[in-house]
């Protein structure tokens, strides 16, 4: 249980602070920008593929974004072609195609760690 109260057993939902994955959204945006590169809008649109809700905060993912920029991990270049306003191109740069092989090997440790997790919690509460 958690130790602020929040976790309800029966919606198997927890509001704990490492219940939530906001920093997974910046290798999940690298890794769409690795395959090519978009304006902030689209990779909204792109980010269901890791199960993302729809309605996700663009606040969010502009903050990140700029963030990226600040620590070289995606660089970004104004597009005025075509009609409407002007929209930033965000691409990846080497550094953060570097950070993405690191996120790689760091998920694959935790998908281990997580599993010995779920082994020990099903010895536990499953029998």
């Amino acid at each position: 249980m958690c130790s602020h109260g929040k976790h309800d057993h029966h919606k198997h939902t927890c509001e704990c602070p490492g219940g939530r994955m906001e920093r997974f959204i910046q290798p999940c945006m690298l890794l769409l920008l690795y395959e090519k590169p978009a304006h902030g809008y689209r990779l909204m649109e792109k980010l269901s593929q890791f199960g993302y809700e729809d309605n996700i905060d663009p606040g969010m993912v502009y903050r990140n974004l700029r963030k990226m920029e600040k620590e070289g991990w995606v660089e970004s270049e104004w597009k005025t072609e075509g009609t409407g306003p002007a929209k930033r191109l965000y691409k990846i740069t080497s550094e953060g195609e570097d950070l993405i092989h690191a996120w790689a090997i760091t998920i694959q440790n935790n998908i281990k760690r997580l599993q010995h997790f779920l082994k020990k919690y099903r010895e536990i509460f499953e029998n």
